[in-house]
């Protein structure tokens, strides 16, 4: 029984990780509208809740090039904000957890724009908490938000926060977290993050070295405060490091 359960769950992994490569390099559109439908149409997005959270988080205001072209774009500082299928894959694995009233952890949150995206889904009652060790886009992603009047109410009430620290090591001030992403791939699995998930919390992760084999893991706490954790899908990030070695574009 127990063979046949891994079975039928390593089929569904290569099926969902086929349509992921096969379909989602396929969502690029002219408007964020289009992006997104495109995304939904194309099997990434499969709930309307994440859908209607990432039609109202434009994300022109968050990436300056190529901004609904399904692919990473650089922003600065040696960083780069994921393909938005991508940021649509995270969110549906925490959509669960991102419900109202909960509280979000994006980790290397960047430009702003999957913290937002976050904030939308935990509602006014809750709070997305960005991280990033780079001042300059904590102040950026700030600016982003003020971009539109709907991502500022969020900005203005507390329902979005940004803070400059290191991301590793979490922030406890606000936890403990429902939900916890983390943008950039980790040599392993931080224990601060781990530490700071609410029980009945979901964290996703990539682990593995900058030019070799990386993997999104699914770490989930359960009510009893014990941690689970799953290899999910092969994945491609930069570097989970500190500030000292980020490179200055």
């Amino acid at each position: 029984m127990l063979a046949r359960s891994f079975t039928a769950f390593c089929i569904a992994v290569n099926a969902l990780r086929a349509n992921l490569f096969t379909m989602a390099w396929r969502s690029s559109g002219t408007t964020n509208e289009e992006l997104i439908s495109k995304l939904k149409a194309n099997g990434i997005i499969k709930s309307d809740r994440v859908f209607q959270a990432m039609i109202s988080v434009d994300r022109a205001n968050f990436c300056k090039n190529k901004p609904y072209v399904d692919s990473p774009q650089g922003i600065g500082y040696a960083v780069t904000i994921s393909a938005p299928h991508m940021h649509a894959h995270a969110l549906e694995l925490l959509s669960e957890h991102l419900q109202e009233g909960k509280r979000a952890l994006d980790v290397g949150s960047g430009s702003g724009y999957l913290t937002a995206c976050m904030a939308k889904l935990v509602g006014s009652t809750g709070k997305a908490v960005g991280i990033e060790h780079i001042d300059e886009l904590v102040s950026l992603s700030k600016q982003n938000l003020n971009r539109s009047p709907e991502t500022q109410e969020m900005l203005d009430n507390g329902q979005a926060v940004f803070v400059v620290g290191d991301g590793r090591q979490g922030y406890p001030q606000y936890g403990p977290y429902n939900a916890i992403h983390v943008g950039a791939a980790a040599p392993t699995i931080p224990q601060a993050l781990e530490n700071q998930l609410a029980e009945g919390g979901r964290l996703i992760i990539p682990v593995g070295p900058r030019d070799g084999r990386q993997y999104l893991y699914i770490i989930d706490k359960t009510n009893e405060g014990t941690t689970n954790r799953k290899r999910f899908l092969p994945v491609s990030f930069v570097p989970l490091t500190d500030k000292k070695k980020q490179y200055w574009r």
